[in-house]
């Protein structure tokens, strides 16, 4: 397996903190060329991510931390005991000077940390789940100047954008069934390990609801793990998913000396792996033997969508992932004498900016009027149902594609805990174990550390004049007025 060697400055050229923070070290993570983009001595990245487990799936309820934040001030959470499991990605960091307590063979303990969104599990968390979201400065990726303004634009947005998400997830039984899904899925990740004989606890970390991804660390500590292999349920990297984890992570070990020593192996992305291209294809097929006239299907493949910015300026590998993900699935197809025509759009788009296109609703009406008349949607960049794939595909799109002239509709499932797939990611968490190394401290960007008077001040004085126009706006006054806030 080869391996391509990251310094420091050069991942993805995404925004200043996070690119700093990666140390020097290999990737053992397949990731798109792109992705090494101002790499120096770039070999071709492997397409074997690795995975190493954190927490055991029988892992007692705890109490949930206190404290208004648990990632930069943003998180609002409930008073609940829960219980965790937890995955990260495929990345390797420079070893550090351990205690011997993390290398002795006779006392190792292994940990696989899962990593996932998140979703609410009433209508009542629907608000709070929002607000975390969008307080995710990797989410609402504002200029330095206004970064202060974060929490009140998240609170904003959250209580405008409420009502009407609430009433999706009152479409599908008033929750999300993320959490339970993926709980279901680390149970199976730690079965399949151990008919591989490598025994290891396994835990769910999710990024803007329970289990928070700091409880999952938590516990990874009470535990004591002394190697760890963190596995996002994200196949593809992205900025807005498994690089905002990845920086919960890195400032969370960073602040911990027992974390700070111990050996990590990160899965960046695993998109290009045989075992999910192969139970994506399996998937897909035996969809397709549900028409009556199956080689006259399109197989439409909907990715969740990020703004272009995302992609153009800040160099997130994304876009090129996903269309080299689609490649592969349909060669596999190919290879099984299933030569479909197909698509690919992206779905999800949020607010007034411009996001990666074509969009899902606007190719369903084109492909109608072109005369398709047999669909199989295929939620590519999902490995568990939820809001997307319930309520958007399965209602809006469907009801969108049945308008536009589209008769027979089809839907492939989520991969959930198809046995193909849980079978890879053990495989890929085993993989990555012997390049599990010490989490190096970073530090932060001296333009971010120093404090300077003069530019605290202009900052403040300009921000606060923006602040005042926005909250002068009439749906903000309304809320206000409303009680909303």
């Amino acid at each position: 397996m080869e391996a391509a060697s990251l310094s420091g400055s050069s991942l993805c050229n995404y925004n200043d903190r996070f690119t700093r923070s990666i140390p020097r070290g290999r990737y053992i993570a397949s990731a798109s060329r792109n992705f090494f983009v101002g790499l120096n001595d770039v070999d071709k990245p492997s397409s074997k991510p690795l995975v190493i487990s954190s927490s055991d799936s029988n892992t007692q309820n705890h109490s949930v931390l206190k404290g208004r934040n648990l990632s930069d001030g943003a998180i609002q959470k409930r008073n609940l005991n829960l219980q965790t499991n937890c995955a990260v990605g495929v990345c390797t960091f420079p070893e550090n000077v351990a205690e011997s307590h993390f290398s002795h063979a006779a006392e190792e303990k292994l940990g696989v940390l899962l990593l996932n969104l998140g979703g609410p599990e009433t209508l009542n968390d629907v608000q709070p789940f929002l607000y975390n979201l969008f307080a995710d400065p990797d989410i609402i990726r504002l200029p330095r100047l206004l970064r202060f303004l974060q929490g009140p634009l998240a609170k904003l947005i959250s209580v405008l954008r409420a009502p009407k998400s609430k009433e999706g997830y009152a479409a599908i039984g008033g929750g999300s069934p993320l959490r339970k899904i993926t709980d279901e899925q680390a149970d199976a990740l730690r079965m399949a390990l151990e008919a591989k004989n490598v025994h290891a606890n396994v835990y769910v970390g999710m990024r803007y609801w329970f289990p928070f991804t700091e409880e999952a660390i938590e516990q990874i500590k009470r535990d004591g793990i002394t190697k760890l292999v963190v596995l996002p349920l994200y196949p593809q990297f992205s900025i807005s998913t498994t690089g905002s984890s990845f920086r919960v992570l890195q400032r969370v070990f960073k602040e911990d000396a027992y974390l700070s020593r111990l050996p990590v192996s990160v899965i960046l992305s695993w998109y290009q792996r045989q075992g999910y291209i192969q139970s994506m294809a399996d998937l897909i097929e035996k969809e397709l033997g549900k028409f009556a006239k199956p080689e006259e299907v399109m197989i439409f493949f909907s990715a969740h969508g990020v703004p272009v910015s995302y992609v153009e300026d800040a160099g997130d590998p994304y876009k090129d992932q996903m269309e080299e993900c689609i490649s592969l699935i349909m060669k596999e197809l190919k290879a099984r004498g299933i030569g479909n025509n197909h698509t690919l759009a992206y779905q999800s788009r949020v607010g007034p900016v411009q996001w990666l296109k074509p969009y899902t609703d606007e190719v369903l009406v084109e492909i109608g009027q072109k005369g398709v008349k047999s669909l199989l949607a295929v939620p590519v960049s999902f490995v568990s149902e939820h809001i997307e794939t319930l309520e958007e595909i399965d209602m809006e799109y469907k009801h969108l594609a049945l308008d536009s002239g589209i008769e027979n509709w089809g839907r492939v499932p989520a991969l959930g805990c198809n046995s193909l797939f849980i079978t890879d990611l053990a495989d890929a968490v085993v993989e990555a174990l012997p390049s599990a190394k010490a989490l190096s401290t970073t530090t932060d960007d001296a333009e971010e550390t120093e404090f300077n008077p003069l530019n605290y001040i202009v900052k403040m004085f300009f921000g606060s004049i923006l602040a005042f126009i926005l909250l002068l706006t009439p749906r903000v006054v309304i809320a206000f007025r409303n009680g909303l806030f």
